[in-house]
């Protein structure tokens, strides 16, 4: 039984004909429409996403089998999130705040990539990777989330397995976005305000210590940073470049 196997990537619920696709499975004698078709069943919840398929082809009966590998779980909360990119201090910086089913949902996603032996445990795996990306669930910090779920706050929720949004709660999650990205940028400008203080009432003073009194103040390290760089460490002796110690 001979057997051909194609490997490619393609957008989410938008697979074509077109290359890379329909030139590699064209000589396997396959029905490429059908293909198609279940490859765009099988990866319609990752719309507007890259998604690694693999498609094993029996080139005497023509019969075929798809499987659908799953982007990371960081870059499946930032689709859900609506957001670029995580929180560049996710201890004090909130950027975005995700309601149980978007983490059912991708829970779901990446159910055979998860370690968690139930649906419950994977999910707690997902909000494990909001606390570190800066990603709120349900109002909560992650951390919180995570003491709900143990409490069964949400395991009717869970057990039902729903992961659509309602329009209301679309718009829920668009407006909390927005409401904590005008938060951080608020911090930001009270932050630099801070720092250009320290600068002014330490005018003179060796840079190290500047430093340390804004970080002291609180101020985040990459504000500290952009408003008085790190000293450069002086190049050991015989370190130069293309140099022998």
């Amino acid at each position: 039984m001979a057997k051909q196997t194609v490997e490619t990537l393609v957008e989410g619920g938008k697979a074509t004909a077109a290359p890379p696709l329909g030139p590699a499975l064209g000589p396997t004698g396959v029905n490429i429409g059908q293909v198609i078709a279940e490859i765009n069943k099988k990866t319609a919840e990752l719309k507007g996403m890259q998604v690694p398929i693999k498609v094993m082809v029996d080139t005497v009966s023509k019969e075929f089998s798809i499987e659908v590998g799953t982007p990371p779980a960081a870059a499946l909360i930032k689709k859900e999130a609506g957001i670029e990119k995580g929180a560049s201090n996710p201890l004090t910086d909130k950027v975005a705040d995700l309601v149980i089913e978007q983490i059912i949902k991708i829970a779901k996603i990446k159910e055979d990539d998860l370690l968690g032996s139930d649906l419950k445990r994977k999910v707690k795996e997902i909000i494990g990777t909001c606390n570190s990306m800066g990603i709120l669930v349900e109002g909560m910090p992650a951390r919180d989330a995570l003491r709900a779920i143990e409490a069964g706050k949400f395991d009717a929720e869970i057990k039902s397995g729903k992961t659509e949004l309602s329009e209301e709660e679309k718009k829920h999650v668009a407006e909390e976005r927005q409401r904590l990205q005008e938060e951080i940028e608020k911090r930001r400008v009270e932050f630099e305000a801070k720092a250009k203080q320290i600068m002014k009432e330490m005018e003179g003073q060796e840079k190290k210590k500047m430093r340390n009194a804004m970080l002291e103040a609180g101020i985040p390290l990459k504000i500290v940073d952009e408003n008085v760089p790190p000293e450069k460490k002086a190049e050991e002796p015989g370190a130069a470049k293309g140099g022998k110690k």
